[in-house]
């Protein structure tokens, strides 16, 4: 075993046009009123090491071009779609209308664990709030459910771009096993 070289590393990878291009997985990240250009530029890694479909940037979000989402986002910005909303509602029922299910990442009296999504709830969109308040109350009335992630801790949430990083690569795995699956039925 030995660490591979940057350039083996980038023979593995797609380019930012070969990304934009391809066949993404049909979840995408909706950010609303998330403060910090660092936790922006964060999901814009995350959103783009998932091939995830998109993000969407809603309220006071900060949106590109800004230096410190670039320096956090260490070229993202530019392989993934993304689009900038300042009124989070109208975002949602964009999203709805075209037939993406919200899913809210929040501590509801729901208890429903971030591992559960099912086949029929994709697409999707999994909505994460501002780091202090959450998801405001207005937009969780637009979401079709809430999924939490459990915590065996003191704390009660973690940081919210290492949350949505959670919940989005589970809900990328829950698809691809969906669509395995489904091949391995047609085989």
């Amino acid at each position: 075993m030995h660490k591979l070289l940057h350039a083996e590393i980038l023979r593995e990878r797609l380019t930012n046009q070969e990304a934009l291009s391809s066949q993404r997985h049909p979840v995408s990240l909706m950010l609303s009123n998330v403060r910090s250009m660092y936790n922006v530029g964060s999901f814009f890694r995350t959103v783009d090491s998932a091939l995830a479909h998109s993000l969407i940037l809603t309220g006071f979000t900060p949106h590109p071009p800004r230096d410190e989402i670039k320096k956090t986002a260490l070229g993202a910005v530019d392989s993934v779609p993304w689009s900038y909303y300042k009124n989070e509602i109208e975002a949602a029922k964009d999203l709805k209308q075209a037939g993406i299910k919200l899913i809210a990442l929040e501590i509801t009296d729901k208890k429903r664990q971030y591992d559960s999504l099912r086949f029929e709830e994709f697409p999707l969109c999994i909505v994460v709030g501002n780091e202090i308040k959450g998801i405001s109350d207005e937009l969780l009335k637009e979401c079709d459910d809430a999924i939490e992630i459990p915590m065996y801790g003191v704390k009660h949430s973690l940081n919210v771009s290492v949350a949505g990083a959670i919940a989005l690569f589970e809900a990328v795995k829950i698809w691809r096993n969906f669509e395995q699956n489904k091949n391995k039925l047609k085989a």
